[in-house]
């Protein structure tokens, strides 16, 4: 029979967490608090001691080494920030978690509403580019295979191929729409983020002014874009029902690259008082000779990683580790991405040893991202060239 767990009175875990590390001789892990936190006021959720350890570093805690906690020294430069959270509630515990990567399925709206201010170091999402291609009555077209806002490529060589959503049929009104959801989505997250926090965000040619027009009303910071360079089958066809007619003409540029647009929350000081206090601001460098650049070469998501994770929109662990790794400029703190899918930003945080937060509205994208985010932080990037999916859950 399951125990049932005892709910705290708020302070109860914060203060048991604050005198467990008083009283260590040397850093503890998360596991090793969680474990003491129990033998001073009982039974307690390691989620929650997790949690509170996760959002209040670098404030009130010290990261030393790979996951172990201590308190910071009284000559130490980090400050104690109390508009970190000091409570997790049982609403707050992770539907699911894998290493230092934890999923909620939620409406992101809904479940940022119930985050505290300067909680998140950084966002890396690829989010719903035209809104209509992932409501529940387009999902359920793409779902059935009759694709609606979809577009279904045909098999070429008994492969199948990826579904892209068609943007050129989004209408004036549906434009102003996703200025509008953008524009309170970057409202909603600002106060959650930590000042100097990257935001890095995918987006297509056809609508990244939209999106980004919105970002920067709703108060970010624009810093400019990352070009994903990579051939995709958007663009390049002959006008329909007259091909024939028209063989020398293609309607649209045959798309040769992917905007991620990159934003920030307006500092606190200088750059490097914002380091200093935050722990953001910037990009990790590649190394002490060479910056995170904004030109990155990828090929498509190949079969092997699809196969691990059918989800349409897919980006390769290739790419998304090299963002990843650069949102965090000193290496510590916690990646969110409000847009999880099938959990690959997780992956590629959970890969390069990050905390990381997914939300995920969508329960078969949630489902499948329980099951993908281990197996694509594991997965080895290779030289992959066979850009062929094996069959996608839509």
């Amino acid at each position: 029979m399951k125990k049932t767990q005892q709910r705290k009175e708020p302070g109860v875990v914060r203060d048991a967490i604050i005198n467990v590390l008083s009283e260590a001789d040397e850093p503890l892990s998360a596991t090793e608090v969680s474990s003491r936190v129990a033998d001073l006021i009982g039974e307690t959720p390691e989620s929650s001691v997790r949690s509170y350890l996760l959002l209040n570093t670098p404030g009130k805690f010290r990261r030393s080494g790979r996951g172990l906690y201590e308190l910071p020294q009284e000559d130490s430069t980090l400050e104690v920030h109390e508009e970190a959270v000091a409570y997790y509630d049982e609403a707050s515990f992770p539907d699911f978690s894998c290493g230092k990567s934890r999923m909620f399925n939620a409406d992101c709206f809904d479940w940022l509403d119930s985050q505290p201010a300067n909680s998140f170091h950084a966002i890396v999402t690829d989010p719903p580019y035209g809104l209509r291609e992932y409501t529940p009555e387009e999902l359920g077209k793409l779902r059935s295979g009759h694709g609606g806002v979809w577009r279904l490529p045909p098999s070429f060589d008994g492969s199948r191929r990826s579904p892209l959503p068609r943007f050129t049929v989004l209408d004036g009104r549906q434009r102003d729409n996703l200025y509008s959801f953008f524009r309170k989505w970057g409202q909603a997250v600002l106060p959650r983020l930590v000042p100097g926090a990257n935001v890095i965000m995918a987006s297509n040619p056809l609508l990244s002014y939209v999106v980004s027009s919105a970002l920067a009303s709703a108060g970010l910071e624009r810093r400019g874009e990352i070009v994903r360079l990579t051939m995709t089958m958007r663009g390049g066809d002959r006008p329909k029902n007259a091909e024939q007619e028209f063989d020398g003409v293609s309607v649209m540029p045959r798309s040769m690259w992917e905007p991620w647009l990159v934003f920030r929350k307006p500092l606190e000081g200088r750059v490097q008082d914002n380091l200093r206090k935050w722990g953001t601001g910037g990009f990790r460098r590649i190394g002490p000779d060479k910056p995170f650049g904004d030109v990155i070469k990828s090929s498509p998501t190949g079969k092997n990683e699809r196969g691990l994770a059918p989800h349409p929109s897919l980006k390769p662990q290739a790419f998304l580790r090299q963002i990843v790794r650069a949102s965090l400029p000193l290496g510590r703190g916690c990646v969110l991405d409000t847009f999880a899918g099938s959990g690959s930003t997780l992956a590629a945080a959970e890969a390069v040893g990050y905390d990381s937060v997914g939300v995920e509205r969508d329960r078969t994208y949630f489902e499948l991202a329980c099951g993908s985010i281990p197996k694509l932080s594991r997965f080895r990037v290779g030289e992959e060239r066979d850009t062929t999916t094996l069959p996608l859950v839509f």
